[in-house]
Order: structure tokens, then C-alpha cells, then sequence
């Protein structure tokens, strides 16, 4: 059993067939385990990201409206959700001038860190960070995050 933290491009994969979505729907099916954690925010991040997919043509109107219903059914049961705290959104902006990410990387960032920090606290797995983001990756790693890209699986 492992502790995992996704932002949006990693978890993704477990609704929209791509590279590393094998690996994705593994280490996220009930059977295995692992505790999911997210950040409230991804819900809007992973409808969004299905529908632009759907817009683009990268997939059907039937598998984007699928994969929401399958990530609305998922979001209210299969992921424990973290807040975006004022003290986040500080974290957040350090983190964002320190790594120059993108400002929900950031904030996806920041959360990973305090979910890091409360598990270190309380002698829990610390959690692996699950992301298909390079500059999110790298900036993890800098911070003494462990990370997994499912694009490497």
C-alpha cells in the first residue's frame, strides 16, 4: 500500500486512454490499496482538461462525457481532497517565484508539500507525487518530493 498525491496530467490518465494510463488505472483501482490524494482544485482542472480534449477532437463527445461521469463518481468517493488553505496559497506563491511554475502547479505543489508535512508529522507513508508535468517534476524533486511520471511507464 502506497500514498499518492496527483495533480491534474497524471490523473487524467485514469479517464483518457494515453501513454502511462495502464500504469495509472493500477495504482488507483480499489483493489490496490494505495491511499489517492488530490487537491479540491483538480476537480475543475480534470473536467476542464476532458472537455478541451473533446473540443480539440482528441476524443468522442460519448468517451469525454464517460470519462466525466466516471471522474464525478471517483472525485466524490475514491480521493481524499485537500483544501487550498490561505497558508497554501502563500506557500504556493513561493513556490511559483522560487521554480517559476505555472500558478496551479504551484498550488498543486503546495498542497503536495502540506500533505508531505502532515503524514511526515504523524509518521505516515509520505506520498509519492504523480504528475506528467517536467517543470512540476523537477520542482517536486527540488523540494525532496519523490515523484513517478506515468508517461515513463
Amino acid at each position: 500500500m502506497a500514498t499518492y498525491f496527483f495533480d491534474s496530467s497524471g490523473l487524467v490518465k485514469r479517464y483518457i486512454d494515453e501513454k502511462g494510463s495502464a500504469w495509472i488505472q493500477e495504482i488507483t483501482a480499489s483493489h490496490s490499496g494505495n491511499d489517492l490524494y488530490i487537491a479540491r482544485i483538480t476537480g475543475a482542472e480534470l473536467i476542464a482538461a476532458i472537455s478541451r480534449r473533446q473540443r480539440r477532437g482528441a476524443t468522442t463527445i460519448s468517451d469525454a462525457n464517460a470519462a466525466i461521469v466516471a471522474f464525478r463518481t471517483d472525485f466524490a468517493r475514491a480521493y481524499f481532497s485537500l483544501d487550498v488553505t490561505p497558508e497554501v496559497v502563500h506557500r504556493a506563491m513561493s513556490l511559483a517565484e522560487q521554480h517559476g511554475l505555472r500558478g496551479y502547479d504551484s498550488i498543486q505543489l503546495a498542497v503536495a508539500l502540506e500533505l508531505r508535512d502532515l503524514c511526515f508529522a504523524s509518521g505516515l507513508p509520505l506520498p509519492v507525487l504523480i504528475a506528467a508535468d517536467t517543470e512540476l517534476n523537477m520542482a517536486a524533486e527540488a523540494e525532496g518530493f519523490s515523484v513517478d511520471d506515468p508517461n515513463s511507464h
